[in-house]
């Protein structure tokens, strides 16, 4: 075997009842319940702000500006699976286009993230398929390997690994390692997000949004008050 030239075919993926717990669940809520570091850098940006990204990591390491590994990774993925290129966050040349989305969406995949760039931007920003990308640029790819497929990757400030359940919205991309604690993370995160609902409501109807925590906190630290 090739030095970096490793395809592993089969990982643990979690149950998909445990997966889909998290679907409606805003990104940022889900990163408030998580000590506030586990999304990707903002670098990552949905090409389509409403096509909503849920599934498992499908990893895939690249030389920067080659899509060889990720042509096969579109025929071993499964359905409900996230493909996730990682790239070195070269902008150099773009890694997918429509064609690649399109077929990745027939066969069921679940959505596609690059760090780094893709290309026909305007339709996959009007596809109903979720893409995530750092830029766009009309240089294709190179062809040439090597590569790894379905080991741990370094991915925008995150290592992914396979299995990960990978959520994202129009605020970025998060990633949840499964555990014994993840489906009570998705309930935190559900209460977490209705009390942010009841705090607008609150803000809507009424003007209100008691908060006391900022004058106990502005006391602690020795705030004074002046005319």
């Amino acid at each position: 075997m090739a030095a970096g030239c490793r395809i592993r075919r089969n990982f643990k993926r979690p149950d998909r009842e445990l997966v889909e717990m998290f679907r409606d669940i805003p990104v940022a809520n889900l990163d408030d319940n998580m000590g506030r570091i586990a999304a990707v850098d903002s670098c990552i940006y949905p090409l389509n702000p409403n096509a909503r990204l849920l599934g498992t990591a499908f990893t895939v390491n690249a030389p920067a500006g080659d899509n060889l590994l990720f042509h096969k990774a579109l025929d071993m993925a499964q359905p409900g699976d996230v493909i996730v290129l990682a790239n070195k966050g070269s902008m150099s040349r773009s890694l997918c286009g429509e064609i690649m989305s399109s077929y990745a969406r027939s066969r069921g995949i679940a959505g596609i993230i690059i760090d780094g760039c893709v290309r026909d931007s305007y339709t996959l920003s009007h596809m109903d398929f979720p893409v995530y990308a750092k830029g766009v640029t009309p240089n294709g790819p190179y062809k040439n390997g090597p590569g790894e497929m379905n080991f741990p990757v370094s991915f925008a400030g995150i290592v992914i690994n396979p299995g990960d359940i990978i959520v994202g919205d129009y605020d970025g991309l998060l990633v949840i390692r499964p555990d014994e604690h993840t489906a009570e993370l998705a309930e935190k995160a559900k209460k977490y997000h209705a009390g942010e609902e009841k705090q607008l409501e609150g803000i809507l109807t009424r003007g209100e949004w008691p908060r006391p925590w900022v004058d106990e906190l502005l006391e602690k630290v020795g705030f004074e008050f002046v005319d």
